[in-house]
Parts: structure tokens; sequence; C-alpha cells
């Protein structure tokens, strides 16, 4: 491999001294993950600022034998957009690639380059009076390459899916030429799909420079609801009885803790403007079609005449629904304040929600007592945060394996949303079968042989075994 030094003069050279960070506190917001686990050191930090700047980059550091790590708004969860600690991986990041090049309302869609932050992007679509549904904690500081490159999930996914259900066309770079599928089209069966090989694929096959993303028409009335229940099987007929009175209507379907609430009662302030009970639901639909709010009130009325609600609010406001929303997503840093945890983004089959909470406590009771559970997340489409509080003394490496081994045993995901990075990366390579490994390094092998796209010597599912 080409002396560091050596490489950061060639890509100096290409770009200019301040596209260029080799080191000094500069580096720093680079160099480690967001939840602070997991600490690089890069050769440098490149800022290109376009795709034939980036397919340079890319030349250049095959040239000189040096791994490539992009990087968005390094907002992930799973530390899968920094580097290891050698040294000798450069950092990729898109920042300065943030045009919005186009948006089209009439044929509803988006043109973004990959480091456009989300939150733009919505108030862009916004102001074309239509609706970019991706919706994230992080939609402040995430970016579209990255939402892309990870799959990302949130809060309306019941409704509008995962980020691959909104992608319509991609810029990619495998290598150091530039596949430009940046297609505004809801049909095209010519060929292979490869877009959807590098939407989740975490950097490892790719560089996502831009995406076409699908828009739709912006809804003009919504409801936020949160309601009180006896246990997740409740919660599960609450949904059912929501989608039956509600349809296609429901954008989010929260299910919240009383370990959750609080938590965010404790160290945010914020409590519940309803009876308390073992769980809560916050729901919210959105339509264009008046009606909406009757539709909820006669399905509230129906679940307290059921016995499945215990009690509930549905908000009168806009500011009313965001204080609503304020107990969800605080939920998070209220738990960081309390103690230490070990993270868990997991799905099962919607139906088996209620029965694997009820496991995975009774295995973590036996298994690792002392622990508490922070459980809470999206029970419409199967994703909870199975979050385990614990002391400085406990094995989180027994935590996660008492967790994913009940998750497993009802065929579901260990990693929901938020992907493997380096977080899961061990996890992944115990729970995914053999066959599906093996496939896996097949595509990473055609499509990055020299193993330099975002694969560390410590991931080892994408190696050769």
């Amino acid at each position: 491999m080409t002396k560091p030094t050596d490489l950061q003069q060639r890509l100096t050279g290409l770009l200019s001294p301040t596209a260029v960070i080799t080191g000094g506190s500069d580096l720093e917001p680079y160099a480690v993950d967001w939840r602070k686990l997991f600490p690089g050191r890069p050769a440098c930090v490149v800022r290109p600022s376009s795709t034939e700047q980036v397919a340079q980059i890319v030349r250049i550091c095959h040239d000189a034998g040096a791994a490539i790590v992009p990087q968005g708004g390094n907002t992930g969860l799973a530390g899968g957009a920094v580097p290891d600690a050698s040294g000798t991986q450069v950092v990729l990041s898109l920042n300065r690639m943030a045009a919005i090049r186009r948006v089209d309302p009439v044929g509803l869609t988006i043109e973004a380059e990959a480091g456009c932050i989300l939150k733009v992007a919505q108030d862009a679509a916004g102001a074309a009076g239509r609706l970019l549904p991706i919706s994230l904690a992080a939609e402040g500081s995430a970016t579209i390459g990255g939402v892309v490159a990870t799959n990302a999930g949130g809060v309306n996914v019941l409704r509008y899916g995962m980020t691959r259900s909104l992608v319509l066309g991609l810029e990619v770079l495998p290598d150091g030429t530039v596949a430009n599928g940046l297609r505004k089209l809801r049909k095209d069966n010519a060929g292979y799909d490869w877009k959807q090989l590098f939407i989740g694929s975490e950097g490892t096959l790719g560089i996502v420079t831009a995406a076409v993303l699908r828009l739709l028409p912006r809804p003009k009335h919504s409801m936020t609801a949160l309601l009180s229940v006896a246990d997740p099987a409740a919660a599960l007929r609450l949904l059912e009885l929501a989608q039956d009175e509600l349809g296609d209507q429901i954008s989010a379907f929260e299910l919240i803790s009383a370990t959750s609430m609080q938590l965010v009662a404790r160290h945010a302030g914020l409590k519940a403007p309803i009876a308390e009970g073992e769980w809560f639901v916050l729901i919210e639909a959105a339509s264009s079609l008046a009606g909406l709010r009757e539709a909820a009130e006669s399905m509230l009325g129906s679940a307290f005449e059921q016995e499945i609600a215990l009690d509930g609010v549905i908000a009168e406001s806009g500011v009313q629904a965001a204080q609503l929303w304020a107990l969800r997503e605080h939920v998070t840093e209220s738990e960081a304040r309390e103690s230490k945890s070990v993270k868990h983004d997991v799905s099962v089959p919607l139906t088996a929600v209620p029965q694997f909470l009820i496991e995975a406590g009774q295995a973590l009771a036996a298994g690792a007592p002392g622990t508490r559970v922070n459980a809470f997340g999206h029970l419409g489409d199967g994703n909870i945060h199975y979050n385990v509080l614990v002391d400085a003394g406990q094995d989180a490496d027994v935590v996660n394996h008492i967790v994913h081994d009940v998750v497993a045993a009802f065929g579901g995901s260990i990693s929901a949303e938020h992907g493997i990075g380096q977080y899961r990366v061990g996890e992944l390579a115990r729970y995914r079968a053999a066959t599906e490994m093996d496939l896996a390094r097949t595509l990473k092998r055609a499509l990055d042989p020299d193993n330099r796209l975002n694969c560390l010597d410590a991931r080892p599912p994408w190696h050769e075994r």
C-alpha cells in the first residue's frame, strides 16, 4: 500500500487543501460514530463536491491500495460509517454534495445528491405541496446517501415502506466508474434492477452519489392519538381495529412501554396526559379527505367499548400532536441518562410480538438477572427496539445472545432497520444461514474484488471463509 502521506498528497492535488482533512480536531467528527462506541483513526477525510471527483478519489485509492469508508451524516446506530484504528483508511464524506437537483410535483419525484440532509429534502418536497415520507429521529442530520445506503426505516414504514420502496433511481460508483441509473420511472423491467443491490448495502458494494426518490401527495388532514393498553396483545388488537376503521390512512403505530414513559418523565420532565398503563400506543393517521377525525373518534369509541384500550386522547392541534410525539422521541435520550444499555433493533412476525416480549423477558430474567428491559418501537411493522439496561459488570455479549436467540426462534431479524455496521458483525455470522452468507460473499467479490469498500478486517462475514 502507498504511504498515507503520499496518498494524502495525491488527494490534495485532486481536490484542495481545505477539502482534505489530515489531522487535528477537524478529524474527530468523522472518526467516531454517533454513539461513540467505535472510535477510529482515518488516514484522512476527503470531501468531494462532484460525482466526477468521487470517481477520481476511488481510482486514486484503488491505485494506492487504500480502503474507503463512505460517510453521510454519521448518524447511524451500528457504527457502519467510521474507519478502524489502523490509520490506513480514507473516509469519503459526501457532505459537500448536498444539492437538490430537481423536484417534480407532477411526476412526484425528487432528485438529490447524497450529502443532502433528509430534512432539507422533506422541506423541498413540502414547498412543492408534496410529501417525502421517510421520517427519522435524525432527519435533521441524516443524509440522502446514508438513508439509501442503510435502507433506513423510521416511523412511517407501516404505510410507506422502507427507503427501498421509495427509491426510483440511483447514481453509484461500484468502482472508479459511474453507473448512472437516475431514472424517474415507476415501471422499468429492462434487465436487472441493480439499484436494489446498493440500497441497504452500507457502502460495502458501492458509493451512492445521488438518488431519485418517490414523492406522494401531501395529506391535508392528520390525526395523532395516544392510548394506554393492558399489554402488547391488546395493542395488537388495537392495531387490527385501527386498520379496520382507518384503513391505509394509518402512517405510524408506535408501542411504548411503561418503563419508557417513566424514563421520559424522570429525565425529560414529560408526562403522558392520560391514565397510566403498562403499555402505551401512539397512532398517527393522515388523509387528503375530510372525516379523518370523526373516523378516529369512532375508532377510539370502539376501542373503549370493546375494552381494548384503557384510556386515550386525540390531539386537538398540531402543538398537542407534537407534545404527544415528544414522549416517544425522548425515550432514547432518557434511556441514555438512566443507565448503560445493550441495544437491540429486532423484528419478528407482527402477530408474534406479544409472545416474543414475554419469552425474551423470561430468558433475560433467567440468564441475565438484574437487568431491566426498555422496549418500544414500531409495532405496526413488527420492529421493536428491545434495549436492556445493565450495570457495569454485565457482559453485553451474553445479553445479545439471549435476546437474539429468542428473535431467531421466532424467525425474526437481529437488525430491523439500523443495519449491521460494526455493531452486529459477529451476530450476523452467528444467525444468518451459511447459504445466505455465501451469496453475500459472491456479490461482494463481484462488485468489490479487492475488498476496498467499507470492509474492515474485523468484519468477517464479507470475507472468504
